[in-house]
């Protein structure tokens, strides 16, 4: 598998730190990426998001073959195990209480994505021009426009935009939404904190990653737009380009390259 990555996270215009973590890494059999945005304050939100990351990952190391049933489980148990040790460490240091972070992961291997998702951090998928979210938010507003009392786009300039309904390490148990599919050749994902999606619109979102740009390129100018836009949160990215899911007539995987 040939594929082409970059990764980059920008503390705002507006915020003290940065309370969002990312993770991206891959080889010639698979690539593991992740975005978590903390919350909590008082860099709670940051532990809980570099906590997150740090877990899954962990978590996931042996998981190489994708086709297998059990991979979906295991990027399940590996957030459920997050979210297992964040909640505890609230309970356990007082300083932490009411911490806890968003998790989208992005699993790709032998030809397969798996998508494990808590929150409201997104997971894009361009696809032959087609720009989708794949993943959907765990929000208040998205609960309300799932039951037609608000249209996409008042929910996005809802007051209440930033309230998530599911978290990592708010409770003591939580369920994630694991999803799968084909990766094909030409794919481009977007993995993404609200810091980015939350600034800008996804049709400008689709204009960068259909620039031609290196994906390094395509991290730095949604980064710059958000800033230009106000910057009001911490802005993670991470673009992944397939440029080839098989290598050679016998299957030999193709070198990771970073663009």
């Amino acid at each position: 598998m040939q594929l082409s990555v970059a990764a980059g996270t920008d503390v705002g215009r507006i915020r003290a730190g940065n309370e969002d973590s990312l993770y991206a890494d891959a080889d010639r059999e698979r690539g593991l990426f992740i975005v978590a945005d903390g919350m909590g304050g008082h860099a709670a939100g940051e532990v809980a998001s570099e906590m997150a990351v740090q877990i899954v990952a962990r978590d996931l190391t042996d998981v190489r073959d994708l086709t297998q049933a059990e991979a979906g489980t295991r990027m399940a148990d590996a957030l459920k195990a997050a979210n297992r040790a964040i909640y505890e460490r609230t309970i356990q240091e007082a300083e932490k209480q009411g911490m806890g972070t968003t998790a989208s992961c992005l699993l790709v291997g032998h030809g397969r994505y798996i998508i494990g998702h808590i929150g409201d951090s997104r997971v894009y998928l361009l696809r032959d021009g087609v720009f989708r979210q794949v993943t959907k938010d765990h929000s208040y507003v998205q609960e309300q426009v799932d039951a037609g009392f608000l249209t996409p786009e008042q929910a996005r300039y809802h007051p209440y935009s930033n309230v998530i309904t599911r978290c990592v390490g708010a409770n003591a148990a939580v369920e994630a939404d694991v999803l799968t599919g084909e990766i094909r050749n030409g794919d481009l994902y977007l993995v993404a904190s609200d810091g980015l999606t939350g600034m800008v619109e996804d049709p400008q979102l689709k204009r960068i990653l259909e620039s031609k740009q290196t994906p390094g390129r395509m991290v730095d100018s949604m980064i710059t737009e958000a800033n230009r836009r106000g910057g009001l949160d911490n802005i993670t990215a991470i673009v992944v380009q397939v440029i080839n899911v098989l290598t050679g007539q016998t299957g030999e995987q193709a070198a990771v390259g970073r663009g």
